[in-house]
């Protein structure tokens, strides 16, 4: 894998004849628009065909991965523009491997509400080691708050990945929700049911695993919540499923704030067999503009981390979004707009804008006019800021990622996960 950052008058096909690969793969992989469009700054992931096959009449992807003593789910990830689909042409290429030196293997999550597009969805399930429907929350009564995840379910078994129950404290409005936390882990009774209805939910709809997140937890019930996951996971264990838990990005034991206090690193990582690290959301709705998970930040609170929780626990949280803020910020009334990378560059286009690239956050960024004549500043995540965020699983012996969350498109995102390890 190589990633081009477009200069000055370049074009896909100029590119694709200065690496030797097809022009028509190099734009479907990065999900170039029709008119061969390209933003001056903006990234191209490269990727080098080692072994190409040409489908013929009566060869489906199953044939094809066995003659090949591959996998299906392997053809879907080295041909993006199958969507994670069956269908195949007569004379169609299919690369059936990359000139890529895996860096290492992991276990890749995705979280993704139940409204997902299911193209969306069967593109990047086969990047997936797991997947996470978000969520299923907790009622004023302590009960669990039904998901409607089930076609979510059957395209994850369809695709080969693992299902994971999500569980948090939102409530029907879709808030977390201190309260509730409180009144789960300070009433045994309440806590016990919810527990059993969890794992009846798991058993029920083959959940491999469960993921907790309960935030905004006060210091006081830190303790609470580490025993709620320790005797939630030998419920699970005892049935061979997993337990995993949402950390917020901590880079001391005595960090104060609501976010902060009520997460014991190594008590939770004691008390359940993977963490998730929630690196990012420095730059955020309500904040001034900034990178989303700038790189010197992430590495403050993995450095932290690792004194605290076994290295092989822990799942790295990587964003896969950006913000576009309207400028001036004014702290308290200004709120920037969540948008997906791939928007980001369809702005730059349509603004003709060079991206540029903060060395030290390791993130693009840009700033517009827009028709009313305000100002924006946009930061979001390309191949290069997603490649150093990955790079530091295998640097710091983590058991993978989590993406937060795969609900907006990005090729580039599973084409560099996909050149650097062994998904699991």
């Amino acid at each position: 894998m190589t990633i081009h950052v477009v200069r000055t008058g370049e074009t896909v096909e100029g590119i694709a004849a200065e690496y030797g690969v097809s022009p028509r793969r190099l734009a479907a992989d990065n999900s170039v628009p029709g008119n061969g469009a390209l933003a001056v700054g903006q990234t191209l992931v490269v990727r080098f065909p080692r072994r190409v096959h040409a489908v013929r009449a009566g060869e489906t992807l199953t044939s094809i991965a066995a003659a090949y003593g591959t996998a299906v789910r392997q053809l879907w990830r080295n041909n993006w523009e199958l969507g994670g689909q069956e269908d195949l042409a007569v004379g169609q290429d299919l690369v059936i491997s990359y000139f890529d030196e895996k860096i290492g293997e992991g276990v890749f999550n995705g979280y993704a509400y139940p409204y997902i597009s299911p193209e969306l969805l069967a593109s990047e399930l086969p990047y997936l080691s797991t997947l996470a429907p978000f969520t299923y929350g907790i009622t004023a009564s302590g009960g669990l708050l039904p998901l409607d995840d089930e076609a979510m379910l059957a395209s994850a078994r369809v695709r080969g990945t693992r299902p994971v129950m999500h569980l948090s404290t939102l409530t029907e409005s879709g808030q977390f929700n201190t309260g509730r936390a409180t009144m789960v882990l300070t009433d045994f009774e309440v806590q016990e049911r919810l527990a059993a209805e969890v794992l009846q939910t798991v058993l029920r709809l083959g959940y491999w695993g469960v993921d907790v997140d309960f935030e905004y937890l006060p210091g006081q019930l830190a303790e609470a919540y580490a025993g709620f996951l320790s005797r939630l996971r030998t419920l699970l264990a005892a049935q061979g499923r997993f337990l995993w838990a949402a950390l917020a990005p901590k880079t001391s034991a005595s960090q104060r704030g609501l976010l902060y206090e009520g997460h014991s690193y190594p008590d939770v990582a004691a008390a359940v067999d993977g963490v998730l690290l929630m690196t990012y959301e420095w730059g955020y709705t309500a904040g001034p503009p900034m990178a989303v998970a700038p790189l010197p930040n992430v590495r403050a609170v993995l450095d932290y981390a690792v004194t605290e929780i076994p290295a092989g626990k822990i799942f790295l949280g990587v964003p896969n979004y950006g913000y576009d803020w309207t400028l001036p910020f004014i702290q308290g009334s200004s709120r920037a707009q969540s948008i997906s990378n791939q928007r980001a560059i369809e702005l730059a286009l349509e603004h003709d804008i060079a991206i540029q690239y903060d060395e030290s956050a390791q993130s693009p960024f840009f700033h517009y006019t827009d028709a009313a004549g305000a100002i924006h500043e946009v930061w979001f995540e390309d191949a290069r800021s997603l490649e150093a965020k990955l790079r530091l699983v295998a640097e710091y012996g983590f058991q993978g990622a989590g993406f937060w969350n795969i609900m907006r498109p990005f090729s580039q995102t599973w084409l560099v996960l996909d050149s650097l390890y062994n998904i699991l």
